[in-house]
Formats: C-alpha cells, structure tokens, sequence
C-alpha cells in the first residue's frame, strides 16, 4: 500500500483527451441563439453604448451580420425590432404591419437563409408602444391583460407570414400561448413554434436592452414579470404554458435563476431555453475590458454554467462568437 487513494477522480482530468472524453455537460453551436436588434431609420450600424460589441443593425448589416452567425454554426437569430419614435403608439401597431421594420427584417433574412437556420421573432409591444410596456394599457394606466393578448396574436400571425420559424411571446399575459397557438392554427401556420418566456423575472438585469430598443418605459414590470424570489411561481407558470401548448419554454434571466432552469426542466417534456440577458452579458464584458477576467473563459463557463443547469438552449449575445471558438 503506498497511501494514496484507490479512488482517485483526478485521473479522469489528466490529460484534455481524456477530459473532453468524460465530460458530462457539452456546449455545441447549435446550442446557441444570437439576439439580434434592427432598428429603421439608421443609415449605418449604431453601437449600443451600454453592450459593448452590440449594435442596432440596419436591413443591410443585419443581413451580413445573421449570415456571419449561420456560417460559424448557430443554432438560431432571435429577431428585436426597434421601430422610429414617430411609429410607436399607444397599442404597438407598427409591430404588426407588413412594412414594420421587424417584420420587413424577417422577411429578409427568410429570404437569404431559408431554413438555413431556426429564425425567431420577439412577439411583445414594448419595443412598439409609446409608453414601452409589454401590452396594451387600460384607463388606470395597468396593463389590459386580454386586449394584450389579442395584440400578441396579432403580431404572431405577422411573423409567421413574414418568415419567423419561431414566436415568442415575451410579456408574461395569462393565457397568451394558448391564444397564439389558436390564431396561429386558424391562419394556416401549424408548424410555426410557439417559445414560451413562461418564467420571465423583473429583473434589474435588463437595462442595457431597453437602451437597445429605446424603451420609453417609464416606471416597472412589477405587475405581470416575476416577482425575483417566487421559484414556486415560476414553476407554476411555466407548467401552464406547458399546458397551453407551448412548443419550447424559456426562462429569463440565466445566470441568477440557474435553480428556476433546473426547475423547468424536471417538469418540462419540451425543450426548455434560457436567455443571458443585457446585463448579464455587460458585467462580464466590463470586467474583461478591465483586466479583472479572461474574457473567452469567462463566457465559456457562464455558458456551460447555464446548460448544466438544465438549458437545452441558450441565448446569448456571444453566440457567434462562441461559435467561432467552438468551431
């Protein structure tokens, strides 16, 4: 007996054959969503000062940029409009006409990709109302839950016609997949995918989006996101969606509600994705720029953190470059 361990774990680490060999949890391109802003009325890219390496794109460089993406692997483009001031109103209309600049960015990338890869649509108003709340608000200034909704079939359906393989509904309105998916059916788009944002909590970690999508939100979400600390909640949420038809479902952010990701998928017979949001990409892009991280491990274990928790997807607005690194 020499007095070491027969059971010895670090053998399993020795050498980087054999660690890729074992490893338990995998992070794959197509594992990953690239989130993708297109704004009218801007001649060339804008960088969005808060996202450093995120830019608000035009028709043009969002189609160079998706296509940049699909070549080094994505698994999908998550498509953000971000109409001119003058075309908000108080119920988001431009959102769903045809010449809204989401849906003409749809159609475009339909165009060039094909089912290249898997193109997805935000289905929410905020980006398209006046007041850059989720919905359509009542006479006390709360959000009306079922006019709401009819708004997010509404712009649905404009997707789907315009290219989108994937809706979203984002903003957290009782009963909206179980709406989609009837308004989809009863236009003809059966096979269009309903993601589900079933567990999308107020979080302090959305900041530098609605810089992104010049939100003109003026006070909080507090009344239909997730309140941060109720995982029972969330899981209840997210078992109705289910139970609604939702195709997919999401949890939003990542990095702070890796319990509520685990959560989803114990009950979850559908893929279960999850969203490195704004500020979570940010902070760590502030601290590498800094000097405080190396950069690419960083992400990397963020990521990989992420989809041992649970996620079969994830977005990120590191996909592409991920991708790359993967490649």
């Amino acid at each position: 007996m020499t007095g070491f361990p027969r059971q010895r774990p670090r053998r399993l680490r020795s050498t980087p054959a054999l660690r890729r060999l074992v490893a338990q949890t995998s992070l794959e391109p197509r594992h990953l969503v690239l989130p993708m802003f297109v704004a009218d009325g801007i001649a060339e890219p804008r960088p969005i000062s808060s996202m450093p390496g995120v830019y608000q794109h035009t028709r043009d460089s969002l189609r160079a940029a998706a296509a940049d993406a699909v070549a080094a692997g994505v698994g999908g483009l998550m498509l953000f409009g971000v109409p001119q001031q003058a075309d908000k109103d108080a119920t988001g209309s431009v959102g769903a006409a045809p010449d809204g600049v989401l849906n003409v960015a749809l159609r475009d990338l339909a165009a060039d990709l094909g089912d290249a890869t898997v193109l997805m649509a935000d289905t929410c108003l905020d980006e398209f109302t006046d007041h850059g709340h989720c919905g359509v608000l009542d006479h006390r200034g709360r959000i009306d839950n079922d006019a709401t909704v009819a708004g997010y079939v509404e712009l649905a359906v404009a997707q789907a016609e315009s290219g989108a393989h994937v809706v979203s509904p984002s903003g957290m309105m009782d009963g909206q997949v179980a709406a989609i998916r009837d308004g989809l059916d009863s236009a003809g788009f059966h096979d269009t995918v309903i993601l589900a944002y079933a567990a999308k909590f107020a979080s302090a970690f959305y900041g530098p989006f609605r810089d992104a999508v010049a939100s003109t939100l003026s006070g909080d979400r507090r009344t239909y996101q997730q309140e941060p600390g109720n995982a029972r909640e969330a899981v209840r949420e997210i078992t109705l969606d289910l139970a609604e038809g939702a195709d997919m479902v999401m949890v939003k952010p990542a990095m702070g509600y890796l319990d509520v990701i685990a959560a989803a998928a114990e009950v979850s017979s559908v893929p279960v994705a999850a969203y490195q949001v704004s500020g979570e990409y940010s902070m760590i892009a502030a601290a590498a720029a800094n000097g405080w991280i190396d950069l690419r491990s960083a992400v990397c274990e963020s990521l990989i953190g992420i989809r041992r928790a649970g996620a079969d997807i994830v977005l990120t607005y590191w996909a592409a470059e991920v991708s790359g690194w993967l490649m």
